[in-house]
């Protein structure tokens, strides 16, 4: 994501302030991170240690479940709750026009869950 918030931060006109970034998904979570490949199977290696795919999850049982459910609902108990090890949302400060990353920094959408339309809000501050 880190082409398309330099792209809404350049257009703000925004020359010194902050960039918001916020996943609108309790199944997708926003980070900041090195687009390293073996550093990425790595981190969805680490995920999966924590809160497995394969786990035993109350949300996942459907027939018990309460409140509003899509149509399409699944069994995603494991992406929530890697969710709430990660976050929605990251700052990242806008030096010169341009979001201040440090050499390696990367914004990322992890997609916990399965493909699907994600909806990100990126909001820019400052003068």
């Amino acid at each position: 994501m880190t082409d398309q918030v330099a792209a809404v931060v350049q257009r703000s006109r925004v020359s010194q302030g902050w960039v918001s970034v916020f996943s609108k998904h309790t199944t997708a979570a926003v980070v900041l991170n090195e687009n390293e490949p073996l550093l990425l199977k790595d981190m969805g290696a680490l995920l999966e240690r924590l809160s497995a795919a394969t786990g035993t999850y109350e949300h996942n049982d459907l027939s018990r479940r309460t409140g509003e459910m899509d149509p399409e609902e699944c069994a995603n108990g494991h992406s929530h709750c890697q969710h709430l090890l990660i976050g929605a949302s990251e700052n990242v400060p806008v030096a010169d026009g341009r979001p201040d990353l440090g050499r390696w920094q990367r914004i990322f959408l992890l997609e916990l869950d399965r493909p699907r339309d994600r909806q990100l809000v990126v909001q820019v501050f400052g003068a």
